[in-house]
């Protein structure tokens, strides 16, 4: 841990002692856990970057998106999906079951506070946590609170590589996170850059827009169908791994893709030579949802190329020496965690950002520390981590309550 600091040097501002733990972020790992501490009956404040809850979901995510797992391993805890939700609910449709979970449990978070720092003071036990408010540099606040539970989530900042000749190229440039539809590229030449689910759905979308896409596929990657024998893939992969172990269940999966999905790599898209759970849970890789772009990709409609050399004004040359003509790129890059430009720890999260013990030991740390959302199992994960996090401070919470009331009740 950060040795402690001397106040002044720290901070010159505002402070503000919180009864209970700080929560850093109110997407779906922020509510989750909020909603926990509700049900412990353990005051907590939650504070939030953006102007609402859940801003990546409202503000950073394409119309057509939908859930890509079935509705029973995307819920939080305490609350289902209304049963007249679709298996795989929409984008908005998910962000009105945030709203009403929020609302369902007064949740209340502190918006446009972004985190700068947070550190734990040895010398007084607690931690220290600076925010800035609405962008503004001289209005901050010192938060003192003895736990901080970061739910700030693996996808807080896109991620965009550098590309030779990229600040050259006279076209609209991108990333995924800012793209909405298709409807302003018809009859343009779209390079997207990435071949994850979202790659693959932009590309889709762009062609649903009678747009050309052509994606850009760097690396290996799985493709799996949405559903095998009527059954989600993940639903049944998850049935599958009560009885098998994961390398077995790779490998019936891999065989039934195989009979369903052909070969595609005659396509260009090549596979992993390890299976995708195992990838997944060893590398953080997740596998690719067939959502209907496979078929685009079958036709041509949706162009395979392999990465890229530079570009220039008007076209990009790939590494086998192909040029194309493009008119903008998007950037299907991914995403990833900010918390090692705040959090002054370095025991328990790792440079990248995420918990150095794997799932489903990454929620806790040393001297009040906990972390929600990093499991690289997205919301089920999440929600497993709330509750643990939830039920562990409420028991300490409790004790402590219990103590002082027979202390005064002595008195």
């Amino acid at each position: 841990m950060a040795q402690s600091l001397d106040h002044e040097e720290f901070f010159s501002g505002r402070c503000v002692l919180v009864n209970g733990p700080l929560i850093v972020g109110s997407g779906p790992s922020g509510l989750a856990v909020s909603a926990g501490l509700k049900q412990q009956g353990v005051p907590f404040v939650i504070l939030e970057r953006a102007n609402c809850i859940a801003s990546l979901w409202k503000n950073r995510t394409y119309d057509r998106l939908k859930l890509h797992l079935p509705k029973q391993f995307c819920e939080l805890p305490y609350i289902p999906f209304p049963e007249y939700f679709p298996e795989y609910p929409t984008k908005h449709q998910f962000i009105n079951y945030l709203e009403s979970y929020a609302k369902h449990f007064e949740i209340s978070p502190r918006f446009n506070e972004c985190v700068q720092s947070a550190e734990y003071d040895e010398k007084c036990g607690m931690w220290r946590v600076k925010t800035v408010t609405n962008g503004d540099s001289r209005s901050t606040i010192e938060y003192i609170c003895r736990w901080i539970v970061v739910a700030a989530g693996e996808n807080a900042e896109k991620v965009v590589p550098e590309f030779e000749g990229l600040q050259e190229f006279g076209g609209n440039v991108m990333h995924v996170c800012d793209y909405k539809s298709g409807e302003t590229y018809q009859k343009k030449n779209v390079l997207v850059v990435g071949c994850g689910n979202s790659g693959m759905e932009v590309s889709l979308d762009l062609c649903h827009h009678n747009a050309f896409p052509s994606m850009v596929v760097r690396s290996s990657v799985h493709v799996l169908p949405k559903e095998i024998l009527g059954k989600s893939t993940f639903e049944l992969a998850v049935s599958m791994m009560k009885w098998l172990p994961v390398w077995a269940v790779d490998k019936i999966l891999l065989a039934a893709v195989r009979l369903i999905l052909g070969k595609i790599e005659e396509y260009g898209l090549k596979r992993p030579s390890i299976g995708p759970l195992q990838l997944k849970d060893t590398e953080g890789k997740t596998p690719v949802l067939d959502v209907g772009a496979l078929k685009k990709i079958r036709s041509g409609e949706i162009k395979i190329v392999p990465g890229i050399k530079k570009f220039s004004h008007a076209s990009v040359e790939l590494i086998n020496g192909q040029i194309l003509e493009i008119d903008s790129v998007i950037m299907a890059t991914g995403y990833c965690s900010n918390v090692p430009s705040w959090l002054k720890e370095n025991e328990f999260f790792s440079r990248d950002g995420l918990p150095k013990s794997a799932f489903p030991n990454g929620w806790k740390g040393k001297a009040g520390l906990y972390a929600v959302g990093f499991t690289r199992r997205g919301l089920s994960g999440a929600s497993l981590d709330a509750i643990k996090v939830a039920q562990d401070i409420g028991k300490i919470w409790k004790n402590e309550t219990k103590q002082k009331n027979q202390s005064i009740s002595v008195l």
